[in-house]
């Protein structure tokens, strides 16, 4: 007579520790928020998801560099609308000056506010920085890291708005004739300020709809990404509960089993 069946009690313990493993993966899955805690869940998911997180990453970054970019270019705008209006200025006193029904003390005081402008202009020359970079006394480029990837890479064109740049060092109101030479050299420095302003202008556009591409590409990845990585909760909730339910079942079987044994043994006694 067979008074135990180890078959059942093995198969019942083997299914216990199956089910209590695929528990433990189920509870790291919605503890940490992750549906690939170990590689061997899911080695090439893996690959993936950390290959994209390395580019979601970059963008991220490269969105911040835009910012910067765009702050330069703001300063830089603001810098030269300051220089625009001393020149317009120093214009409407070199048109006044090149009257000679001027006396003496109005050519002096002309000439006192003319050389206050130039000074404001090579103040906003030499002073103008971002982040201690002078941005309106030299002629440089500031390169931009717009990418996630090596060379993805945008340039802002510095500009020099010095006195000596714009040719208005020593400028004179002391007679009609260098008050109207005056006049032509701030023509000239007006429409090169003024095409500097509209390349700022142009480069601010670029680099804004650049961030914004950067942006949407960064969010595509992102959903990319969390479909690999992220779990399903209410998925893994639902599995969680049904690995239970299983779990309850195989422990019930073996304890039917084991009080049958005890129960025919007793007889015995």
């Amino acid at each position: 007579m067979r008074i135990q069946d180890k078959a059942w009690t093995s198969f019942a313990n083997n299914r216990v520790q199956k089910n209590q493993s695929a528990i433990t993966k189920t509870l790291e899955k919605l503890s940490g928020g992750d549906k690939i805690v170990r590689a061997s869940l899911n080695a090439s998911g893996l690959s993936i998801s950390e290959a994209m997180r390395t580019q979601i990453k970059g963008l991220s970054r490269a969105q911040q560099n835009m910012q910067d970019g765009l702050s330069v270019l703001e300063v830089t705008d603001s810098g030269l609308q300051n220089v625009n209006d001393a020149l317009h200025r120093g214009r409407e006193l070199a048109v006044q000056a090149a009257n000679d029904t001027l006396t003496e003390n109005d050519r002096y005081a002309a000439q006192k506010e003319l050389d206050q402008l130039m000074n404001s202009i090579n103040d906003t020359a030499n002073h103008m920085e971002f982040n201690t970079h002078k941005i309106l006394g030299e002629i440089r480029p500031i390169y931009i890291q717009a990418g996630a990837n090596s060379g993805q890479i945008l340039a802002i064109d510095t500009v020099d708005v010095s006195t000596k740049a714009l040719d208005l060092e020593n400028a004179s109101l002391e007679t009609n004739s260098s008050a109207n030479e005056l006049i032509a050299k701030i023509d000239k420095a007006l429409a090169f300020t003024s095409k500097k302003l509209t390349d700022v202008g142009a480069d601010y556009n670029a680099i804004s709809m650049h961030h914004e591409n950067v942006g949407r590409t960064e969010e595509s990845l992102q959903k990319s990404e969390s479909l690999i990585r992220d779990p399903d909760m209410a998925l893994e909730m639902m599995d969680l509960v049904k690995q239970n339910i299983v779990q309850k079942g195989d422990e019930l079987l073996i304890q039917s089993t084991n009080r049958n044994v005890q129960s025919i043994l007793g007889l015995f006694k």
